[in-house]
C-alpha cells in the first residue's frame, strides 16, 4: 500500500509541511484501523448467524447497534474534543474501542453480541469529530480539505485490504479471531498517536496556540446548543445519511449474497469486495481534490455523481451475472464515494475553528443514522422479498443526497450568511450557484 501523500503549498515552511504530513500520516493510520474494526463484522456475520442462529434481521441488528451507539456519541465526541482536545480524545478512543474490540472475540450469545457492538460503537463514536479537531488544528483552511480527503481515503483503503486479510485468518482460525487481531492494531495506532502526532499550529494560522490543546480549546467552546440550532448543518447531515445509505448497504450485505445467491466463498468474496472498495478509495481522494479545486459547489460533484451511482445500482440488483454485480457495483460505490470528501467541504470551511468539533459530528451523524437503517432494512427486505429488492431500497440514498446537494449553500461565505442567520429571520440568505 503506498504511503499517503499531500501536496503541500510551495508558500508552506519545511516545519509546517512537516506537521501535515505526519498528522496525515497519523490520522491514516487510525481511520485504517477504525474502519477495519468496523467491516470485520460485515465478514463474518454469516458465521455469526449460523453459530447464534440468527437470521438475516437479526444479523442487520447486530450491525445497527454499532451504529445507534456511534451516532448517539458524535455530538458527545465533538464536545468532548472541543472541551479536552482533539489529541486527547483521539487517545482514549482509541484505547477503549480496543479493548472493546478484543472482547467481542469471546461473544457467547446474541444478546452479549450486541451489548458488546453497542459498547464498540460508543468508544469509535467520539473519533471522528476529535480526529476532525485534530486534524484542523494542525492544517491551513486552503489545505485542508485535500489532507482530509487523503485521510479519509484510509476507509476505502481499510475496505480493500481488510476482506483480503480476515478472509484467509477466519477460514483458518475462526471469526473470533479476526476481532482480537484488529484489536492489536488499534493499541499499536494509539501508541503511533501519542508518540508522534505534533503539536497545533500557532494562533494567527488557523489553529490553537500549542499547548493549547485542551485547556484553550475549552474556553473557545461554544454553547451546544448555538451549534446545534444551526438548522443548515441538518441539511448537510442529510446528505451524508443519503451517502451512507449506500455504502453501508453494501457493506453489510454484499458478502452475505455472494455467498448464498452465487456460492462464493469467504475468501474469494474477501477479493471481490476489495474491487469496489479500490474504486472507493481512488474516488475518495478524487473528491477531496476536487472539493478544493471548486471552492465548495458540491452539488457539480453530488448530483451527477448520485445520478451514474442510482443507474449502476438498479443494474447491479437486477444482473444475474456475478460479473455484472461485480462491475455494477463497483461503479455504484465509486460514483457515490466522489460525494464523500464534497459533503464536509463547505461546512469545514465556513465553520469557526471552535465550532469544528460539534458542527462535523452533526454531518457524521446522519452517516451513522443510515447505518442504523440500512442493515436491518434490507436484511428484513430480503428475508420477505429477494435481495434484488434489498439492494435496489439504496436508490433511495442516492436521491436524498442528491437533492440534499441543491437545498444547501454551496460556499464558505453562503455557509456563513446562512447559518450566522437568526433562527426567526424570514429572508433566506442568497445562495451562491
Amino acid at each position: 500500500m503506498p504511503a499517503p501523500t499531500l501536496p503541500a503549498p510551495s508558500a508552506a515552511p519545511p516545519a509546517h509541511r512537516r506537521t501535515v504530513r505526519l498528522t496525515v500520516v497519523l490520522l491514516f493510520a487510525a481511520w485504517l484501523v477504525d474502519y477495519a474494526d468496523r467491516l470485520v463484522i460485515n465478514l463474518v456475520l454469516p458465521s455469526i448467524g449460523v453459530e447464534f442462529d440468527l437470521d438475516r434481521t437479526q444479523q442487520g441488528f447486530v450491525v445497527s447497534a454499532f451504529f445507534l451507539a456511534y451516532a448517539l456519541c458524535q455530538i458527545p465526541g465533538g464536545m468532548l474534543a472541543d472541551r479536552f482536545g482533539g489529541r486527547r480524545v483521539t487517545l482514549w478512543a482509541l484505547l477503549a474501542w480496543s479493548v472493546f474490540t478484543a472482547l467481542t472475540g469471546f461473544a457467547w450469545s446474541f444478546a452479549v453480541l450486541l451489548a458488546l457492538r453497542f459498547a464498540f460503537g460508543v468508544a469509535e463514536g467520539v473519533f471522528p469529530p476529535a480526529a476532525m479537531k485534530v486534524l484542523v488544528e494542525r492544517t491551513r483552511p486552503e489545505e485542508r480539505m485535500g489532507a482530509n480527503g487523503t485521510v479519509m481515503s484510509s476507509n476505502a483503503i481499510a475496505a480493500v485490504i481488510t476482506p483480503l486479510a480476515v478472509a484467509p485468518l477466519v477460514a483458518v482460525f475462526g471469526w473470533r479471531s479476526a476481532f482480537w487481531s484488529t484489536a492489536a492494531l488499534g493499541l499499536l495506532a494509539l501508541v503511533a498517536v501519542r508518540r508522534w502526532l505534533p503539536a497545533p499550529l500557532p494562533r494567527g494560522t488557523d489553529g490553537p496556540a500549542p499547548g493549547g490543546d485542551g485547556a484553550q480549546a475549552a474556553a473557545a467552546s461554544p454553547p451546544l446548543r448555538e451549534v446545534l440550532r444551526k438548522g443548515v448543518l441538518w441539511r448537510f447531515s442529510l446528505m451524508m445519511f443519503g451517502y451512507n445509505t449506500i455504502i453501508w448497504g453494501l457493506n453489510t450485505w454484499v458478502p452475505s449474497y455472494l455467498g448464498e445467491e452465487h456460492g462464493v466463498s469467504l475468501t474469494a468474496a474477501g477479493a471481490l469486495v476489495a474491487v469496489p472498495a479500490l474504486a472507493a478509495a481512488t474516488a475518495t481522494v478524487l473528491g477531496g481534490r476536487l472539493s478544493d479545486r471548486l471552492g465548495g459547489h458540491h452539488r457539480k460533484v453530488i448530483v451527477p455523481g448520485m445520478a451514474v451511482s442510482a443507474a449502476a445500482l438498479l443494474l447491479m440488483a437486477n444482473t444475474p451475472s456475478l460479473t455484472g454485480f461485480v462491475v455494477f457495483g463497483t461503479l455504484a460505490v465509486f460514483a457515490a464515494s466522489l460525494a464523500y470528501m464534497p459533503i464536509f467541504a463547505v461546512p469545514m470551511s465556513g465553520l469557526a475553528p471552535e465550532y469544528v468539533g460539534v458542527g462535523g459530528a452533526v454531518i457524521i451523524v446522519g452517516g451513522q443514522v443510515a447505518g442504523i437503517v440500512a442493515p436491518p432494512v434490507m436484511g428484513a427486505l430480503a428475508d420477505a422479498f429477494s435481495f434484488q429488492v434489498a439492494f435496489g431500497f439504496l436508490v433511495l440514498g442516492a436521491v436524498i443526497a442528491a437533492v440534499m446537494s441543491c437545498l444547501t449553500p454551496q460556499d464558505a461565505t453562503a455557509f456563513r450568511a446562512v447559518a450566522d442567520r437568526a433562527p426567526r429571520s424570514p429572508s433566506p440568505a442568497k445562495e451562491s450557484a
